[in-house]
């Protein structure tokens, strides 16, 4: 067994595993169930991995394993859920478009894409709506302001990454990555709390410092984590307490 067809290689993936999830349960109640919701999450993902990489490779071998041994493990926990959450089916067919057109980028071969980007990261957000409603959330307008919020820190944070690896040469996207971090800051002036407006301005930092000192992916992987926690952070103090 190779874990490469197992484990995914997108290390940003996992923030928007993790992020969207918590931001939900901030805003609503966490219980047990949130545990449950989290594997079959997991799950997911690991398993939508496999399915991609078959599709962009067409290696049935390779990726049948890890579809079945994930998807095996899904049912038990999917069903579980389910049961007690009925409703978590109508949820889950608003995945279903988004991830179709990760198929079709995948298919193509043209998985950088930006509108593939923006299709996953839009995936990922959705999970403060199901969070939100496994902890039986009343504050709509709070989930929705954090999807939002999901969605513009990674599609900012897709921007300021390709900085740093694939266009790390391109000044017109560098400029384009710094002046979308304004509009986040402006944004976040205009409807946020104040806290969520003082992450905005770190992540404009970033976005402006970071691709100017050459770090390398994996140091920029590792700072990653600490932005992630600066945004959770706010998010909480913001809407939790």
């Amino acid at each position: 067994m190779k874990l490469k067809y197992y484990i995914p290689n997108q290390h940003g993936a996992w923030a928007m595993l993790i992020v969207p999830f918590l931001f939900g349960m901030i805003i609503a109640e966490p219980n047990p169930q949130h545990l449950l919701l989290f594997v079959c999450w997991l799950l997911v993902y690991l398993m939508m991995f496999p399915i991609l990489q078959w599709i962009r490779t067409k290696k049935t071998i390779q990726y049948l394993s890890p579809i079945l041994f994930f998807g095996t493990l899904l049912v038990p926990f999917a069903i579980w859920l389910i049961v007690l959450r009925p409703k978590m089916i109508l949820i889950a067919l608003m995945f279903i478009p988004l991830f179709l057109v990760n198929a079709y980028f995948a298919k193509t071969k043209n998985e950088r894409a930006l509108i593939n980007d923006i299709a996953a990261i839009v995936q990922f957000s959705l999970m403060v709506f199901i969070s939100f409603e496994i902890g039986e959330g009343t504050n709509y307008s709070a989930a929705m302001e954090l999807f939002f919020v999901s969605i513009l820190y990674f599609v900012g944070t897709a921007f300021y990454v390709k900085t740093i690896i694939r266009e790390k040469n391109n000044r017109s996207f560098y400029y384009f990555s710094v002046g979308y971090h304004v509009c986040l800051v402006l944004l976040s002036m205009c409807f946020l709390p104040w806290m969520m407006v003082l992450s905005a301005c770190v992540l404009l930092i970033r976005a402006l410092w970071f691709p100017r000192m050459k770090i390398s992916v994996k140091q920029s992987g590792i700072s990653e984590i600490v932005f992630s926690i600066v945004v959770l952070l706010s998010v909480w103090l913001s809407y939790g307490i």
